[in-house]
């Protein structure tokens, strides 16, 4: 792995930076010889990374002891480059996961902390603003006011515009929860979704978009300005699928028929707005694939196609900036690529790309107010990737930090795409990785690890777990099976649920693929994360016989406990529908048929976990060792879906190696 452009921060190396913090580092606890667990199980040393709007200051978060994060602030109109910590989450529950600037001397942080309410596990957000140079940390909290609420303030809310003229303020949707009160009117009566004005400073703030039960989301122009209104309808409680969006033309308060978006994701979605040329950006459907559209917002609804990509989806757009200015399209081939829309950025990421020649993927983090200056993530599928400032007038480009500075001596795996057929004759995209120095699988161990969601698809770069065991000698391979996103709604079919025969067929297919190029069949094994958890569980169902260790990670093991699992939350009605009703609830479900398997069964789950309830890996284990069957089972305390703790992570990994070698005979 070529460390040429692995940057550190100028004066101050990141280990000397978390030691100082009390915090051990990788090189402090591995000795000499290198544990890959501990390393590759490590939270990234950098999560988060943004500039102020003069371009003068970084700000970053740094993980300490479990959960925990540190917001480092550094100085970078000095030489030297100090740093300095500034607020501090410890992660029990408190999480913070991200923190950009209000200003030139303000931060604000978003913080997210798994609870339990009414014994089920969910999440809490709130938003705390605190001085760059520390203190005066204040908690915006759910807007109230003098009486008693009337149902659960959970969401703290979001920020829709960095920018609305005055320093320190921002535009932010929150969540407005009725209050009752006896014999006072201080109570607030308000209910749903509405944009406040904000001063992180004093905490004042300004209703700008009254609050309403049905809305869901909220998009600003980047001047100050709101633009557009999603809503969905509410029966019962419950929200019912298919969106509508409102639009305004620039001299209007009055709200505009935009679109109508359906389950199936049909119809204009709408993504940002560009002030400028009065349009907004949006995603629809064009050939059974998502393509990015425009649409004028000057009353005429004209739509005009962006870009459209013949084999896959259109993910998303590029934006940069304090005001969200879009630049480009995101889609995913092989390989992550951008389709410009700006043509001086496509220019300048065209010269960052020979700067950098061994770091393909270009990503622009943040910039500052006037976009002179850029801070700039560039990294691949061996190298986790480092931050550079870009200065856009003197043109140079300054090395600043390392995402995973502790990987700088360690060659890593490269990654390859690959096709290989199913069954039926499809080809099957993913993604190969050979341990080091191996030109094939043959003789070697090997690993399918198919991806979560199922509303999602892997991608060519850097993966931790895919790393930490292709380093220990396995062939690893990442299925994009059908039922995975980005490929169009023919590949997505009914979901890796309700078609859980054909995904997790797919899945299988990628097993005897790698044997028939020399793998060991022996020596075969699964591994998968919440959706990919469940796959790996289902693959033992379809055909007992292929592998012969399963490791699952916070996996669904029962669909109708998965729709059961949201029953009285607002989302009941999208679950239910997704999961669908018929014969593969029971066929697809591997804890009704813990009977069928062969191999053994390794399990991990966090007990607070949103996502994917912990009854489901504990059904599991109760009926496969009822059944007969060889089951572990490990529950981490007070962790959710996705085990954001190094030394949990790195235990998981450690365990999971002794399991394969165990089960799979290793010498």
């Amino acid at each position: 792995m070529s460390t040429a452009n692995r940057g550190t921060l100028t004066g101050v190396a990141m280990g000397a930076a978390l030691a100082w913090l009390g915090v051990p580092t990788i090189a402090q606890a591995q000795g000499a010889a290198p544990d890959l667990a501990r390393i590759m199980g490590s939270r990234p040393e950098v999560e988060d990374a943004s500039l102020s709007p003069d371009g003068t200051k970084l700000a970053y978060l740094a993980p300490v002891n479990g959960q925990g994060s540190v917001l480092m602030v550094v100085d970078l109109s000095r030489e030297d480059r100090p740093q300095r910590a500034v607020f501090k989450a410890d992660g029990e529950p408190n999480r913070m996961t991200s923190c950009n600037w209000t200003g030139n001397t303000r931060l604000l942080c978003s913080i997210i902390a798994s609870v339990m309410v009414d014994n089920r596990a969910t999440y809490a957000t709130r938003m705390v603003a605190v001085d760059a140079i520390g203190g005066d940390a204040k908690v915006i909290d759910v807007r109230r006011g003098g009486g008693k609420r009337l149902g659960l303030a959970l969401y703290g809310g979001d920020v829709i515009d960095w920018n609305p003229s005055d320093e320190g303020h921002v535009l932010m949707v929150r969540d407005y929860v009725p209050e009752t009160s006896i014999g006072t009117r201080l109570a607030q009566e308000k209910e749903g979704l509405g944009v406040d004005l904000v001063n992180t400073r004093t905490l004042a703030a300004r209703t700008v978009e009254q609050p309403d039960l049905g809305a869901i989301e909220f998009i600003s122009d980047g001047y100050g300005k709101v633009r557009i209104k999603g809503s969905r309808s509410v029966r019962d409680g419950y929200v019912m699928e298919g969106r509508r969006y409102f639009y305004r033309t620039p001299d209007s308060k009055a709200w505009v028929a935009m679109s109508v978006v359906d389950a199936s994701r049909e119809g204009f979605d709408p993504h940002a707005v560009d002030a400028t040329a009065n349009l907004a950006y949006g995603l629809k459907r064009l050939d059974g694939r998502m393509a990015a559209y425009s649409m004028a917002l000057d009353g005429s609804g004209k739509e005009t196609l962006v870009f459209a990509h013949p084999q896959v989806d259109v993910s998303g757009f590029i934006r940069v900036g304090r005001r969200n200015r879009v630049i480009g399209v995101r889609y995913v081939t092989d390989v992550a690529q951008v389709h410009y829309i700006d043509p001086d950025i496509a220019a300048m990421t065209k010269a960052l790309s020979g700067a950098v020649p061994d770091l393909p993927l270009i990503r622009v983090v943040d910039t500052s107010e006037d976009e002179r200056k850029m801070l700039i993530w560039a990294g691949s599928d061996t190298n986790p990737g480092a931050y550079f400032l870009f200065d856009r007038d003197a043109r140079t480009l300054g090395n600043l930090l390392a995402a995973r500075s502790a990987l700088d001596t360690i060659p890593l795996a490269k990654m390859e795409p690959v096709r290989y057929r199913a069954r039926d004759g499809v080809e099957i995209p993913g993604y190969l990785t050979l341990p080091p120095g191996k030109a094939s699988a043959v003789g070697l161990p090997a690993i399918v690890m198919p991806h979560g969601g199922p509303s999602a698809r892997d991608e060519w770069g850097f993966d931790w777990l895919v790393q930490f065991f292709a380093l220990r000698g396995y062939a690893v391979l990442q299925p994009n099976f059908r039922g995975s996103a980005g490929y169009g709604s023919d590949w997505f079919q009914r979901n890796g649920f309700q078609s859980w025969q054909t995904a997790v067929g797919d899945i299988n297919d990628a097993g005897h693929w790698l044997v028939s190029n020399g793998a060991d069949a022996r020596r075969l094994a699964i591994f998968g994360w919440s959706y990919g958890g469940y796959a790996a569980l289902q693959s033992n169902v379809m055909e007992p016989e292929l592998f012969k260790a399963v490791v699952a990670v916070a996996p669904v093991t029962d669909l109708e406990k998965l729709k059961a699992d949201r029953q009285g939350w607002s989302d009941f009605v999208q679950v239910s529908r997704y999961v669908g009703s018929g014969p593969h609830i029971k066929d697809g479900s591997p804890a009704r048929n813990a009977e069928a398997f062969k191999a053994p069964v390794l399990m991990f789950h966090g007990d607070i976990d949103r996502n994917v309830d912990v009854g489901h890996a504990r059904l599991m284990d109760s009926r496969l060792r009822s059944a007969g069957k060889s089951s572990e089972l490990h529950i981490f305390e007070d962790r959710d879906h996705y085990l954001e703790d190094s030394v949990i992570r790195s235990k998981m990994l450690s365990t999971s190696a002794g399991f394969l070698e165990k089960t799979l005979a290793l010498p």
